[in-house]
């Protein structure tokens, strides 16, 4: 087993938090307080330094080389210089709260639209595969004569 595979509640981890009022932004864990909660802070996302539970948290891949208890201003140098919402940006779990968020603005009119492109796709993908399919198409195999049973 590979240990980066795991995330590790540590000093510099960055974490998104789940629920209550700071909900869906990304924060800094500062500090560990005890075994339940963490001291978070969240310079350029509009989070303030909080004590929050871990099971608050969600834990991303990226870390921060910051030192124990950073001071906000600090803080928010080293989060513009090693351009962790850069890193955010570029990760999957990113791209997809965007796409969900940009689905959610479509109107009734525009998710119209989305299905008539999608129906077209798959018509030009289907007629291809029965192209494909036809002329790939191999010639049945002709029935063995069978041997008579003897009795």
């Amino acid at each position: 087993m590979v240990l980066s595979q795991f995330r590790f509640v540590e000093i510099g981890r960055v974490a998104m938090i789940a629920y209550g009022p700071d909900a869906g932004k990304l924060a800094v864990i500062v500090d560990v307080i005890d075994q339940n909660r963490a001291l978070v802070d969240g310079p350029c996302t509009g989070v303030s330094r909080q004590q929050i539970n871990f099971k608050a948290l969600q834990l991303t891949s990226i870390v921060m080389k910051i030192s124990r208890g950073l001071r906000p201003g600090n803080l928010a140098k080293a989060w513009e210089k090693q351009e962790v919402k850069k890193q955010w940006e570029s990760t999957t779990w990113a791209k997809k709260i965007a796409n969900k968020e940009k689905r959610a603005q479509l109107t009734d009119f525009d998710r119209f639209k989305l299905m008539k492109a999608k129906q077209s796709r798959n018509r030009l993908i289907n007629v291809e595969f029965g192209k494909l399919k036809k002329t790939n198409k191999r010639p049945t195999p002709k029935p063995r004569k069978r041997k008579p049973v003897k009795k």
